[in-house]
């Protein structure tokens, strides 16, 4: 690190070789979006500086993480580190960023040290608004965990899981739209149905929802009346489904409706951007981070570009999926912008897999492009899993699911 920078105001160099008219680009998050970002500008353009700032020595991905929760997959095979990255010439630099000034295009990091950019890219994820629900704060997520961040606390709910009693209530909370993974929710009550009808069979799922309908709401349905009848309830928000306060010492979830004492209370808060994000002036009152869907580029601050879960994406979700189409389409448009040129218009594909049994998968597709300054889905581009599918069909899907993850964290971390 200190061969990078050194003063206040400071250029990207040693260990990399480059001529002072080098375009720098910072890249502040090292989760999918900014991983593959950095990765795949500096494949594009080798001459281009580009440092990506992230704390951690590893990363550990969400996308499968609910299979770990029902014990079907080790924590281990989550974790991905940053070595290929800096294979491919890229600087990673292992702090935090604690302070951004747009107007001498620096980043500030905690040992104060500056790193100047030509364009900034923000993909700092999600932080969970945990002054939305009364009761529920970071002391109560050790109680009535959120699992929503890949980690310790999807440990912690596995431990609940398991030391629950058979014939116990395990309440899933959901947010309101929008929020990080919308079929996520879903996925993590098959998954944990799986785990109870092997092991606590007398043990019950109930799903409150602050939605009316959900993604892929047909397929998991039937899913859940084939391979779990009796196991899953789900509430929508007509019905009671939005909890307005927990109570943490008797792991109670209150709704207008009533109050739902669970044995395992997994709550899945409000969510928005990564702190950074509001510290750089790129999100808005919503608490996400409006964006040029051509370039990425922040609406509220120039030269400053947001990629993944912390943006106003319009109908694309916020998926790794997206993250990682919207990192190659930005990579693009940075390139063109630093060399002078119009960036072209993407058109972005997302795809989501969901498993509710290890041989059980569906998923959902679509196909965007901007249109009216947002990302539009293209009509009848994309589409479900088939809702009469056959079980060799549904064992495929598993497959593919298990195939993508592989491509995908290959691509943003080699």
């Amino acid at each position: 690190m200190r061969g990078l920078a050194a003063g206040a105001g400071v250029a990207l160099g040693s260990p990399m070789v480059l001529a002072q008219t080098a375009p720098k680009v910072v890249v502040i998050g090292g989760g999918f979006a900014g991983a593959s970002f950095a990765r795949a500008i500096k494949r594009e353009d080798p001459q281009i500086a580009v440092a990506l700032i992230e704390p951690n020595a590893h990363y550990t991905a969400c996308p499968l993480s609910n299979a770990v929760i029902a014990g079907l997959r080790d924590m281990e095979a989550q974790h991905f580190g940053y070595a290929g990255i800096e294979a491919d010439g890229i600087v990673h630099v292992q702090q935090k960023a604690i302070g951004i000034d747009p107007e001498q295009r620096r980043v500030v990091l905690t040992d104060e040290v500056r790193l100047s950019y030509d364009r900034l890219i923000v993909a700092p994820g999600i932080d969970m608004r945990l002054d939305a629900i009364p009761g529920y704060d970071a002391n109560a997520a050790e109680r009535m965990p959120h699992a929503w961040k890949a980690g310790e606390q999807t440990l912690l709910l596995r431990r609940q899981l398991e030391a629950m009693e058979d014939g116990g209530l395990v309440v899933i909370s959901a947010p309101a739209n929008p929020f990080r993974c919308p079929p996520g929710p879903y996925e993590r009550a098959s998954l944990i149905a799986h785990y109870l009808k092997a092991n606590k069979p007398r043990s019950k799922i109930l799903i409150l929802d602050a939605k009316e309908a959900f993604s892929k709401q047909r397929l998991f349905e039937a899913g859940w009346a084939a391979l779990y009848p009796g196991m899953i309830e789900w509430v929508s928000l007509s019905f009671g489904g939005a909890v307005t306060e927990v109570d943490v010492a008797t792991r109670t979830l209150r709704t207008e409706f009533g109050d739902h004492r669970a044995a395992v209370a997994n709550v899945i808060p409000p969510q928005r951007a990564g702190a950074i994000a509001a510290l750089a002036g790129v999100a808005d009152r919503t608490g996400w981070c409006p964006i040029d869907p051509v370039t990425f580029e922040s609406r509220l601050v120039p030269n400053i570009h947001v990629l993944g879960d912390a943006v106003i994406g319009g109908a694309m979700p916020k998926s790794a999926f997206s993250a990682n189409a919207q990192a190659k389409a930005g990579a693009d448009a940075v390139i063109a912008l630093l060399r002078g040129r119009d960036p072209s218009a993407p058109k972005l594909i997302n795809t989501c897999y969901s498993l509710l049994a290890p041989d059980y998968g569906i998923s959902i597709a679509g196909v965007y492009s901007p249109k009216d300054g947002l990302l539009a889905e293209v009509e009848g581009a994309g589409g479900t899993s088939p809702l009469d599918a056959s079980l060799a069909e549904r064992a495929e899907e598993a497959a593919y699911g298990e195939a993508w993850f592989d491509t995908i964290t290959a691509e943003a971390f080699g």
